[in-house]
């Protein structure tokens, strides 16, 4: 008796090492440990339980149902042993035996519930619970917060309630839980995984972090490998994938994620057979197995996959109808593809059998929003705004839209089959949610799906104004690339085609080469265009995310300048056919190796060629400054995962040096770019503008191209109409017009002056390149509808006033008799409502009362009025 006694001891006593040995990945040892237990008694659930863990781990998944079944059969009420005994039979495929466990566990608790009072016991009734529909907040507060008052530090309430909030896709809750979990059982490679799973949708770069320590403690954990599999898919490093995919398969050969993920590789990279023999691995243990047709599709559909991706989705809901996250996504993939009936029709069902559930409630709610939207469409186009917008300038985005499409589309040799949808959202959050799913994502200015495009409007803008002509004429090019490719394109060739195309529109729009990047370029960090897509995910700060954009840009640049346009048009015609982007481009220009050295030198070549005469060595930090356009220190800008157009505002000012030690430097460095930019700001600030003009006119000089609100050409402009030296400041702002497609404030001066000097056609230059960027302030088109009338042109006076009337202007009455005095100059029998609309404003408004005479006189009654506006569907 002694004897026996003792061995239980050690085996008790082996149990805490077992369990470090399954959370380390240290499975082998852990089936070693957990086999000797039972052979001493093979019925113990603690070993039972922890052995069917381990065999799950390693994909030994008919050992380990048979593991478990064995303990199970005797001790049939233990609600442990049947939680571990669905696990194994769903490995197996064995839907309906785990369906009888989890109604097993409901009828044990609900009999004895007080019996169940353990910690452990009770988050497995809580997660029972939820599989059985009931309300997720209950469970949570009352079963899981009961869990945790009754064992602190009990990983797994932490672990079920993450897991919770990420399955309802509130990961902010998720985080909270997972880092409340570490704060109790630090370095623990589950809650790290569960927290990277959080971060993953909107900070790459924490994610990577949280993975990065989970494997420090794991380096066998298959979910944390699988999520950098997916992130390496996402970068388009698919040999890096494959190898992570080798690595899981040494833990877990048959792990259906995984496998899952080399069908996606299989199907990215044009293998249908590597395709077709992955997913049947993936399915090998459980046939019908609803998620691994939806982790396919899913990726497939974050890959711009649409079509194969809601495929796939149909296919999980055949296995499972009730299969809730291939529904929403479907849904979202047909929203994508334009097949909004059935979209909206399953994003509602999802809603309604999940209440819970944070994105299918945004979507939702987004459905009634966009309900109230107006819609103005063409033969090419179904534009979608909000009403009171769409009647200020739906007609010019739609203007817009036809030149885009008809500049691109003849330009690569493609045409549209059916209309593209456009929405114009004026509230970043409405944009977010239509775009992810979720709020958030605030640097975002527009996503194309391939035949939806999803844009934040200028009222969504209001802090950082953009060029939204920019940002749509960017979107439809990839309307017409990825569509030309069948959605096969790489990332950085999308986004780089997209940059170049908006430069060749407008000189003004796009990137060029800054300081910033002329330092990047010269110090050796221009990343290699295999590697390119990556640079998009987890960047270093904001900087980096721009710099991927005009890197792409500068290859697109470099191929079509060196081989020609018929080149990048036959390499896009390739990647449509399947060939992968390192084939078609060597087969239309030259070996990847030597077009790597090339373009390099191309690269540098431009960098050396910004300002040459300028000097741009940063100062020291001991000299009391850091040279302007450093990142703070400690900025994180977690790179998107759908194209969009970069801004170029929010370069951060550095803190000024003393006087004597800016002067100390400037003496002996006296071209240096940032010296003579920190000299015109602090003389501007100090009024003093007579000797600004010394720093500020050899800035003009040796860099006469830079842009944005920091720059040299931006500076001048305060100092020249304070000193009053108007042909001066006229000739600045002109400049700062061509070259910079955001500068509202030298467009507005512009119009001032020009009107003053009743120059007419640069007031209608200068407005439109306001409306460009604003058109919903009540400022320029005073100015238009003065210029128009000045030019003869009554349609777009009449445009600029009906524009205003919606923008609420200070006397409605004049402007209601403007518009009346040119509708009557066209005949326009609308003129008569306005004059009377100018005089119920004013009824002691004699010029509209002599105009309401001329027009009962001169233009015959109407019947009905004709409407005055583009047609608007409500």
């Amino acid at each position: 008796m002694l004897v026996l006694v003792t061995s239980f001891s050690t085996l008790a006593a082996d149990l805490p090492d077992a369990r470090t040995q399954l959370l380390t990945g240290d499975y082998p040892g852990c089936i070693s440990l957990a086999r000797q237990a039972l052979k001493e008694n093979e019925n113990d659930e603690d070993w039972s339980i922890l052995l069917c863990q381990a065999l799950l781990s390693t994909g030994q998944y008919p050992e380990a149902r048979s593991a478990i079944t064995n303990s199970l059969a005797a001790h049939r009420q233990n609600i442990r042993l049947c939680w571990q005994a669905r696990e194994a039979f769903l490995a197996n495929g064995q839907v309906q035996a785990a369906r009888q466990m989890l109604d097993t566990i409901g009828r044990i608790v609900w009999r004895h519930p007080s019996d169940f009072s353990d910690a452990d016991e009770l988050v497995i009734s809580g997660k029972t619970l939820l599989l059985m529909g009931v309300d997720p907040k209950r469970v949570l507060d009352r079963i899981f917060d009961a869990a945790l008052k009754s064992n602190p530090k009990l990983r797994d309430v932490f672990l079920a309630a993450g897991q919770l909030a990420l399955d309802k896709h509130d990961f902010a809750l998720a985080a909270k839980k997972f880092q409340e979990g570490l704060a109790q059982v630090p370095d623990d490679p589950d809650l790290l995984f569960g927290l990277a799973q959080a971060y993953a949708p909107n900070n790459a770069a924490l994610m990577i972090s949280s993975l990065e320590s989970a494997l420090e403690r794991n380096s066998n954990h298959v979910g944390c490998l699988l999520l950098l599999v997916d992130h390496n898919i996402d970068a388009e490093d698919y040999s890096e994938a494959g190898k992570l995919l080798e690595r899981i398969e040494r833990v877990n050969p048959w792990n259906p994620d995984a496998w899952a993920y080399r069908a996606v590789l299989a199907e990215l990279q044009n293998q249908p057979e590597g395709e077709q023999t992955a997913r049947e691995k993936a399915l090998k243990f459980w046939p019908n197995n609803p998620r691994v047709e939806h982790l396919i599709g899913l990726k497939l559909s974050q890959n711009y996959r649409f079509e194969e991706g809601a495929s796939h989705q149909r296919q999980a809901l055949a296995f499972d109808p009730d299969y809730l996250p291939a529904k929403a996504q479907l849904a979202q993939d047909l929203l994508r593809l334009g097949q909004e009936t059935e979209g909206w029709k399953l994003a509602d069902e999802v809603q309604k059998q999940d209440a819970y559930d944070v994105e299918s409630y945004n979507l939702t709610t987004l459905h009634d929003t966009m309900g109230k939207f107006s819609t103005l469409t063409n033969q090419d186009f179904v534009l979608r705004m909000n009403s009171e917008e769409a009647a200020i300038y739906g007609a010019r985005v739609l203007k817009l839209l036809d030149q885009a499409r008809t500049n691109l589309c003849s330009k690569y040799g493609f045409e549209t089959a059916r209309p593209t949808i456009v929405e114009v959202f004026h509230e970043q959050k409405d944009f977010a949610v239509r775009t992810f799913g979720m709020p958030g994502n605030p640097g975002y200015l527009g996503v194309c799906f391939g035949n939806l495009i999803t844009a934040n409007g200028p009222a969504a803008q209001f802090d950082h104004p953009v060029n939204w002509q920019a940002v749509l004429w960017h979107e439809f090019c990839h309307v017409v690339t990825l569509q030309l490719t069948r959605n096969k394109m790489p990332r950085w060739l999308s986004e780089g085609i997209s940059v170049f195309e908006e430069a060749q529109a407008n000189p003004a729009w796009g990137q060029r080469m800054t300081p910033e990047y002329r330092e990047m370029v010269l110090g050796g960090e221009l990343t290699p265009i295999a590697e390119l897509s990556g640079a998009f995910l987890a960047p270093p700060s904001p900087v980096y995310l721009q710099f991927a954009y005009y890197e792409s840009s500068l290859v697109v640049e470099f191929i079509v300048q060196r081989f020609g346009l018929e080149s990048m048009k036959a390499i896009l015609h390739d990647l449509g056919q399947g060939v992968e982007i390192n084939q078609a481009i060597e087969h239309h220009t030259i070996a990847i190796a030597r077009l790597e050295k090339d373009f390099a030198g191309f690269a540098r070549e431009r960098a050396e060629s910004l300002a040459p005469g300028l000097d741009f060595q940063k100062p020291a930090a001991a000299q009391g400054f850091v040279a302007l356009g450093d990142s703070p220190a400690g900025t994180n800008g977690a790179g998107p995962t759908l194209p969009r157009r970069p801004s170029r505002r929010g370069r951060s000012r550095s803190p000024s040096p003393g006087q004597e030690a800016l002067a100390t430097w400037a003496a002996t460095h006296p071209t240096n770019y940032y010296a003579l930019t920190e000299q015109a700001r602090k003389l501007i600030a100090q009024k003093e503008f007579q000797a600004a003009k010394i720093p500020l006119e050899k800035l003009n000089e040796l860099y006469p191209g830079e842009t944005g609100a920091d720059s040299g050409p931006a500076l001048p402009g305060i100092r020249y109409r304070e000193l009053g030296e108007t042909n001066a400041e006229k000739e600045l702002l002109v400049r700062v017009a061509r070259q910079d497609d955001e500068a509202i404030t030298s467009y507005q001066r512009l119009m001032e002056m020009a009107a003053s000097d009743q120059n007419w056609s640069n007031v209608l230059q200068n407005t439109e390149r306001y409306l460009a960027v604003n058109p919903l302030r009540p400022l320029p088109y005073h100015f238009l509808a003065q210029a128009s009338d000045h030019l003869g042109r009554p349609a777009d006076g009449i445009a600029a006033y009906r524009a205003l009337l919606q923008l609420t202007p200070p006397d409605p009455a004049d402007v209601h008799f403007q518009l009346a005095q040119l509708l009557f100059r066209v005949g326009d029998l609308q003129a008569r409502r306005q004059v009377l609309q100018a005089l119920e404003e004013a009824p002691r408004y004699q010029a509209a009362l002599q105009l309401l005479l001329r027009i009962n006189h001169e233009m015959p009654p109407a019947k009905t009025d004709p409407s005055p506006a583009p047609a608007i569907e409500q």
